[in-house]
């Protein structure tokens, strides 16, 4: 069985092999920088790991990997101009080593050389990978769209939310998922079931996320610990103390929310007001329960258990994760 460090090696190898015209060298000399940082590529390794469920040889699917991956990376360079964020992986963003321009075209540049990548796919396969693709890109579109939209908003259910990251940030995880599932032969009923294994692995990873931004340990999670409450982004457990919090302590919030206030002292009121709401233990229950869900879907593929072992192992690091 194929490892996840080997799936990684594979993955790191094959992008290190990308070939790109001489000229014009600002265009894709964006695109190898931002490839080659380092990140965790969780998805092409998902793409490499579901195949190899059901076959030795997962050739075929290495390139829909790096379509998967270099995409990724594309959301990534545009969300930076988008949010304005100068680094990316610990070093300075696309638009900030060069300039919101280039940022803007490179990212289309890779968008391009995404689906060129996955029409590497094998003739049997290739209009479905290809309509996967498409239908994938969209969805993360209005997944960003919705999280700009709450921005300006004070009020987001939990419903919303949970519909806004499984847009921007599950779907990408059960595509590669079945990508990788559709390239090793697995029945439809397989590929439904690593699908909403991707699913409910990426709501978790996501709510974890928030988890980590209010309540991991600055050490280990590579960024400031509060970030989010001082930009008063819209995480799930921001969008759970609006909804949970009554008259003061709402108010007391709300005026947290409305100043511009970059200090420390803002995070410690606002964690304060997440204790007093009991919300560690509540998000906590939500991701164990997004996880369990996970867990579940992927022991309904019916391929020997032996053969997920790999898979179970990096959901269970995905989860415990500090980073």
């Amino acid at each position: 069985m194929l490892q996840f460090e080997d799936a990684l090696s594979i993955v790191n190898e094959e992008i290190r092999r990308i070939s790109y015209p001489n000229q014009p060298k600002n265009l894709y000399e964006p695109i190898d920088y931002l490839l080659s940082l380092k990140g965790k590529k969780v998805r092409p390794a998902l793409t490499l790991l579901a195949c190899n469920l059901y076959r030795k040889d997962i050739t075929d699917s290495i390139n829909p990997a790096l379509a998967w991956e270099i995409f990724h990376n594309f959301t990534l360079m545009h969300d930076d101009v988008m949010d304005q964020a100068d680094m990316r992986r610990g070093q300075p963003a696309v638009h900030k080593k060069w300039n919101e321009n280039t940022a803007i075209l490179s990212g289309d540049a890779m968008l391009i050389l995404a689906y060129m990548y996955m029409a590497r796919s094998p003739k049997k396969h290739l209009k479905t990978l290809l309509d996967l693709f498409s239908k994938t890109a969209d969805e993360i579109c209005a997944g960003q769209q919705y999280d700009m939209e709450f921005e300006t908003r004070l009020f987001v259910s939990e419903e919303e939310y949970i519909q806004m990251i499984r847009l921007k940030t599950a779907v990408m995880l059960a595509a590669c998922l079945q990508s990788g599932g559709i390239l090793g032969g697995a029945s439809f009923a397989d590929q439904e079931k690593l699908y909403e294994f991707g699913i409910d692995l990426g709501i978790a990873f996501q709510i974890r996320d928030d988890f980590l931004d209010v309540y991991g340990d600055p050490n280990l999670f590579g960024k400031q610990i509060g970030g989010d409450i001082l930009c008063n982004k819209k995480t799930f457990l921001l969008v759970q103390a609006l909804n949970l919090a009554q008259e003061e302590k709402r108010d007391t919030l709300l005026f947290w929310l409305k100043t511009m206030d970059r200090s420390d002292e803002k995070i410690v009121a606002v964690k304060n007001i997440y204790a007093d709401l009991g919300l560690k233990e509540i998000v906590e229950d939500s991701i164990n329960a997004y996880y369990q869900k996970a867990m579940d879907a992927l022991k309904a593929v019916s391929v020997p258990e032996s053969r997920k072992t790999v898979l179970y192992g990096l959901v269970q690091n995905l989860m415990e994760r500090e980073s």
